[in-house]
């Protein structure tokens, strides 16, 4: 598992960033707090204070070079 914080203060920025996810059959879990939502989920993330960093949990081994590669417009 790698741990990453990402932004998504916009609305387009969460439809785009739960479209390139959802690309990818690993598991992606959103930690903001003591909440803990699944990432693919658009109406779970709009449930988060999106106006802080939110860290990513990824649960992948083998494409994570592909997963950051992806992942690189919303990291901070």
């Amino acid at each position: 598992m790698k741990t990453v914080k990402i932004s998504l203060n916009s609305i387009d920025k969460v439809k785009s960033f739960v479209n390139d996810i959802t690309k990818f059959d690993n598991d992606f879990d959103l930690v903001s707090g003591r909440y803990v939502i699944d990432a693919k989920s658009i109406m779970g993330i709009f449930s988060l204070d999106l106006s802080k960093p939110i860290d990513l949990n990824i649960h992948a081994e083998d494409n994570m070079e592909e997963i950051m590669k992806v992942l690189s417009a919303y990291i901070i």
